[in-house]
């Protein structure tokens, strides 16, 4: 796949370098961002700049970003909205300026995506992420306290403690937000700054709930394909996307993937795919990530990268959570080894594909 991508966390933050990421067979992309810039400010281009030169000198390309994050007054709804939304735009422009095509988001409250357990234990000796919901207590800041101190000292996406550290503060700002209001919320946004994504050549590309479900009473609005046509409806615009990840929407076992795909990458509202899979523990919806093979898994990744094929797919796509194995220490889910097998596996499937069909 010629959009082969790699999340990295930068050179401050990532004991994974550029250098092992440009040696993964098929690897062109990096999907990056700036991590160091407050939720709500404006991009400096300078940093952009910098951070575009040094993947191209490690003989990479920067084109997609995940994420920039939205400040909770726009998914509150706040009066105060209208300035962070103006910086948004900003943002949009200055990512534009260096070549940056897609901008992966999403529209979570409070927490990005949630796990009970960052390195559950698998028979073969590797560990993982898992989730079950018979863990998850009722107070959130004992999940966050399990967060913190189970990340091996790093910082991971969505759970910066500046803003974990008014968890109250943040509970009560949401309790009046329910799902009518959110999508609400989301629709001002979208109306705001898609009409910038279209003159700057920017596309938005949504992320799922993770885990596609309400948790502490706090709402979701993108958990499965009715969600999507809603959210698309929104702002009918191709630049009103969606990140179609297998793993996210695959944890509610109802969903089909292959079909989501098929729908929406079909109409060209998918610029964007995490491929990875997951594995369900019981009958109540329980998982824990695995490896990408789907004979490791629940879900069927031959099935998902034909319906990618058979749509036409050219938009950019990297593996997902991997296991930590061969005594790796790192950041959870964002190991180099499982991500990098991830990578073989995907583009093997894709050869075996496309070659089926010449």
């Amino acid at each position: 796949m010629k959009n082969m991508g790699f999340r990295w966390y930068g050179s401050k933050d990532d004991p994974i370098t550029l250098q092992q990421i440009r040696q993964i067979p098929g690897t062109t992309q990096v999907v990056g961002a700036l991590f160091d810039v407050p939720v709500g400010a404006v991009w400096p281009k300078e940093k952009i700049a910098a951070l575009k030169k040094q993947v191209e000198d490690a003989g990479l390309k920067l084109e997609v970003i995940e994420s920039v994050n939205i400040h909770d007054d726009i998914k509150i709804g706040l009066p105060t909205r209208d300035q962070y939304i103006e910086n948004y735009k900003e943002t949009i422009k200055n990512l534009a300026a260096y070549g940056i095509k897609v901008i992966c988001y999403n529209f979570m409250p409070i927490f990005d995506w949630l796990r009970t357990d960052l390195h559950y234990q698998l028979p073969d000796g590797s560990n993982d992420m898992a989730f079950q919901q018979g863990k998850l207590k009722d107070n959130p800041q004992d999940i966050i306290d399990s967060v913190r101190n189970d990340s091996e000292g790093y910082v991971l996406p969505g759970w910066e403690p500046e803003r974990l550290a008014t968890i109250e503060k943040l509970f009560k700002a949401y309790a009046d937000v329910d799902e009518r209001k959110l999508r609400e919320n989301m629709k001002y946004f979208l109306d705001a700054i898609i009409p910038t994504c279209e003159s700057y050549g920017v596309r938005m590309a949504m992320h799922p709930d993770d885990p596609p479900r309400p948790l502490f009473g706090l709402p979701r609005v993108y958990k499965n394909a009715t969600d999507m046509r809603i959210i698309e409806g929104m702002h009918e615009s191709p630049y009103n996307g969606f990140t179609i990840c297998t793993g996210s929407l695959g944890e509610n076992p109802t969903n089909n993937v292959p079909e989501i795909i098929r729908e929406f990458v079909k109409k060209d509202r998918a610029p964007f795919i995490h491929a990875r899979n997951i594995k369900f523990i019981n009958a109540q919806g329980d998982f824990h990530e695995s490896a990408h093979l789907s004979s490791e898994g629940s879900l069927d990744m031959y099935e998902i990268m034909k319906a990618l094929y058979d749509t036409g797919f050219d938009g950019y796509i990297r593996p997902d959570h991997g296991r930590m194995i061969w005594g790796e220490q790192g950041r959870p889910g964002y190991g180099l080894y499982d991500r990098a097998l991830g990578i073989t596996y995907l583009n093997g499937l894709w050869e075996a594909i496309t070659k089926d069909h010449q």
